[in-house]
């Protein structure tokens, strides 16, 4: 550690006791907030649940981060307006009217698996549309100019929506058989969180065996290693490169369904920030990881949930509020200390 501190430069050394001096203010908050008992044990077991569900909706967004990534070395900022754009459109066209006539109330479970459908295939649609007409062309470009286009692309398609249905927030229905908590723990735990959870378990489930055991998904992880070798091995790079913005855009899409049941409200602009935050989540756990993707999510909900406590022990006023800075202030620790993540590779420059 002696060593490694004095072969350090200006620069290094100025960022590592700037992050030292985060955690010592952090570390100080709990304890101070610990100490003078603000919180029960059980209201810490809530924080806790709500970070695991928080957590998950960002791990599946995650997904699409580090899966496009794995492939093509990009950072596609548009995959925010991914989740966004598939709740948005199935609340406008499925939900709404099902509940106002009744059917999502009579019939909540094929409610919905349809309002899922839905999600899901508008999700995919607008990424598929996104490959192939705004990112495929720059294939071979710089690595900055894609990136530029992946801002413009989101900015389009929040903008798109805008346009489409309304700037203004609209509720998502009320399902009424998962209002309401049960007993979990010696706690309350809404339904909602749940079913969040067993959701992403299933949804991770399904994504690894398709990545793992399918022939699809060798086809990606081929792609992912190589794109040349793949193509001289009969794999078709561009089919693979979409079905691989389609399988993000669908785990984007079952975060959208649970992001609604959870917080019953969708707008135009509800991507950006969701979106922000996967994206933390995936370079925490390592970008170009699915199960980095998956616990860098996990660790960033529950400490985003319980990390408040910080400031509340330091006094700070409306504490909840600062959250973003605790997850944005993750994200500078990480990058300092540990750029490829929990679980990740050390980082290479890599062949696009």
């Amino acid at each position: 550690m002696i060593k490694r501190f004095q072969s350090m430069d200006k620069i290094d050394m100025v960022l590592s006791i700037g992050a030292l001096a985060i955690l010592l203010f952090f570390g100080y908050g709990f304890v101070k907030a610990i100490v003078s008992g603000t919180y029960s044990a059980s209201v810490y077991r809530d924080f806790i649940i709500f970070g695991v569900a928080q957590g998950s909706m960002y791990a599946l967004i995650a997904i699409g981060y580090t899966l496009v990534y794995g492939v093509l070395f990009m950072i596609n900022f548009a995959h925010g307006e991914f989740f966004m754009s598939g709740i948005f459109t199935a609340t406008v066209f499925l939900a709404s009217p099902m509940a106002t006539s009744g059917f999502l109330d009579k019939y909540p479970i094929i409610s919905l698996l349809l309002i899922l459908l839905m999600t899901m295939l508008v999700s995919i649609l607008i990424a598929v549309v996104t490959e192939r007409i705004a990112y495929r062309p720059l294939r071979k470009a710089p690595r900055l100019v894609p990136l530029i286009t992946a801002i413009g692309m989101s900015f389009f398609w929040q903008y798109y929506f805008r346009g489409l249905f309304g700037s203004e927030v609209k509720p998502f229905p009320e399902v009424e058989f998962l209002s309401g908590s049960v007993s979990l723990l010696g706690t309350q735990v809404l339904r909602t969180h749940i079913l969040v959870i067993v959701t992403t378990i299933i949804a991770l489930i399904a994504l690894n065996f398709f990545i793992l055991k399918t022939r699809t998904g060798k086809a990606i992880r081929a792609v992912a290693e190589d794109k040349d070798v793949a193509a001289l091995m009969g794999v078709d790079v561009d089919r693979t490169i979409s079905i691989t913005f389609a399988t993000g855009a669908a785990m984007a899409g079952i975060a959208g369904v649970l992001y609604a049941l959870v917080f019953r409200q969708v707008h135009f602009f509800m991507g950006f920030i969701p979106g922000i935050k996967a994206f933390t989540a995936a370079v925490l756990g390592g970008i170009g990881s699915i199960p980095g993707a998956a616990i860098g999510g996990l660790f960033l909900g529950i400490f985003e949930s319980v990390g408040p406590v910080a400031f509340e022990g330091l006094g700070f006023p409306a504490p909840h509020q600062l959250k973003d800075v605790i997850a944005f202030s993750m994200l500078v620790l990480v990058l300092i200390f540990r750029p490829q993540g929990i679980i990740g590779e050390p980082l290479s420059e890599k062949k696009a």
